[in-house]
């Protein structure tokens, strides 16, 4: 998620439930940037008062996460076995391979 705060209204990133993340991912997959009037298409989708501008400097945050994830700068997780299931370095292989693949552009 776009987790840096960039505070400069009442509904920053840091302002952002989980529901209008999880609203804003599948906004995402639906208005492609081909689409027109993407972030208001977007804003619409995620409700709760979020402008156009909001939805995409939320976009921007969230391309600069993927960003740092890629180029290294923020490592994945070392779980352990005793804190997560026998599966989870299946599951921890899947979802690097996921980042790996996601394209926002």
């Amino acid at each position: 998620m776009a987790s840096s705060s960039i505070s400069s209204s009442s509904h920053d990133s840091a302002s952002w439930t989980p529901n209008q993340n999880k609203a804003f991912e599948r906004a995402l997959a639906v208005f492609d940037k081909d689409t027109p009037d993407r972030w208001l298409n977007v804003a619409n989708a995620v409700g709760g008062g979020k402008t156009p501008d909001e939805v995409k400097r939320h976009f921007d945050l969230l391309v600069e996460d993927v960003k740092h994830i890629e180029s290294g700068r923020v490592p994945f997780p070392k779980y352990t076995s005793a804190s997560a299931p026998e599966t989870s370095n299946d599951n921890i292989n899947d979802q690097e391979q996921r980042m790996r693949n996601l394209k926002l552009h």
